[in-house]
């Protein structure tokens, strides 16, 4: 059993929530989200933000709080193979409370097939707000190039 090792970021000015499934091997071992250097999520954000692509775990804190965006992950515990969503076995979530709370979160938004799955299953019977499912932003969603991914995302702006 993994358990996520990453605490979310938000702060109370937070107004958009996107959650992925769970972190990658490359995110836990830099203990931050969206580690791998093949995720367009950072790539994306910066588009759709029109800011420069953040490089360091400082610039990407900096970039999504001070575009008022919150990131964690739907699961805070799971058996997973690597960092194929599709082996997630036995997961667990993880409570928003905290960030629902503490920020007014206007929208809430899933990174992929997954978290939306996941987040349908164990986090709306829960908090009964609906989550928008943008596509993912992972490497092995290869049917989504750099500029549809973009534009996909853009819907998180009209929330900002």
């Amino acid at each position: 059993m993994l358990y996520h090792p990453i605490p979310p970021l938000y702060d109370e000015h937070s107004k958009i929530l996107i959650l992925g499934s769970f972190p990658s091997v490359k995110s836990r071992e830099q203990q931050f989200f969206y580690g791998h250097k093949q995720n367009r999520f950072w790539r994306v954000m910066a588009q759709v933000l029109d800011c420069a692509v953040p490089e360091t775990v400082g610039e990407k804190k900096e970039m999504l709080l001070s575009h008022h965006i919150a990131v964690w992950d739907v699961i805070a515990s799971c058996e997973i193979t690597g960092s194929s969503d599709a082996s997630i076995r036995d997961a667990a979530p993880n409570d928003l409370t905290k960030i629902l709370t503490c920020a007014d979160i206007r929208a809430i938004y899933t990174n992929g097939g997954k978290a939306q799955q996941m987040y349908r299953k164990y986090i709306y019977p829960v908090n009964g707000r609906k989550a928008v499912c943008l596509p993912s932003t992972s490497p092995a969603n290869a049917g989504y190039s750099l500029e549809k991914l973009v534009e996909a995302w853009q819907t998180i702006k009209k929330e900002l």
